[in-house]
């Protein structure tokens, strides 16, 4: 018989209530309170991106996160010395190496990793050095694969924006290209991820790439919170993950 997928884990990215608090500023409503809610509704882990700007998560927002979860923190965040100040302040039990732009809403694309070996090596060492997971944020590319390896990373997160974005025949392949990195990246030891743009119509095939093993979501599941509430959204997305696992 063929091997079963591994379990597949939920995160739950918090950044976009901070942004709803920081709109009006004060303290409501409160990040770690979701954290909190998520987790009771079935989520894994938490991420949380620390931006340059602090437009939606702050740093003492990290220090309480850290304080209050029992459940895995997982610290998106640039590759600068900034960022890995705080990484290694707080020791997170995972950083996830994202691209950052000050101009965009939300990140763009994947982190050119094969591009930035030299700038990205000394701070996947410091931090898995500091005992944090490492992760990449990366395009669904042999090439950008090729760089994790190169750079000891123990897990990649393939951005799904482009699959979620696209319709028909060019979704179809978009998904391909996800399920084939899934599979060289595990092939290779790396632990694969997956996230951005994921909604309850769009996760399934997603969610069904036997080698993934984590999807993190943020924005989607905020969002429909206005509707049915945070935990009733969370626990749709875990519903509609566990269908195809």
């Amino acid at each position: 018989m063929p091997n079963s997928p591994a379990p597949l884990r939920l995160g739950v990215n918090i950044d976009h209530v901070a942004t709803i608090r920081n709109a009006r500023g004060g303290t409501h409503p409160d990040p770690v309170k979701a954290a909190l809610l998520a987790v009771k509704a079935g989520a894994d882990g938490i991420t949380a991106h620390l931006r340059e700007d602090r437009r939606h998560i702050r740093d003492e927002d990290i220090a309480t996160l850290m304080a209050a979860l029992t459940v895995p923190l997982n610290l998106e965040m640039a590759a600068t010395e900034e960022m890995l100040e705080i990484a290694l302040k707080h020791r997170p039990h995972a950083a996830c190496i994202v691209p950052e732009k000050r101009e965009e809403r939300t990140t763009e694309g994947g982190l050119d990793a094969a591009g930035q070996l030299e700038t990205l090596r000394p701070i996947v060492s410091a931090l898995g050095g500091a005992g944090i997971r490492v992760s990449l944020f990366i395009e669904p590319d042999p090439a950008q694969i090729d760089a994790a390896i190169r750079l000891g990373a123990p897990v990649v997160e393939f951005h799904t924006g482009r699959y979620a974005h696209l319709d028909g025949a060019v979704r179809a392949e978009e998904l391909r290209r996800v399920s084939d990195a899934a599979a060289l990246a595990a092939k290779n030891g790396i632990e694969p991820h997956a996230g951005h743009g994921l909604t309850f119509d769009n996760v399934g095939p997603i969610a069904a790439i036997p080698q993934v093993v984590e999807l993190n979501i943020g924005h989607f599941l905020i969002g429909e919170a206005i509707f049915g509430g945070l935990e009733g959204s969370i626990r749709e997305m875990r519903r509609q993950m566990d269908l195809v696992r």
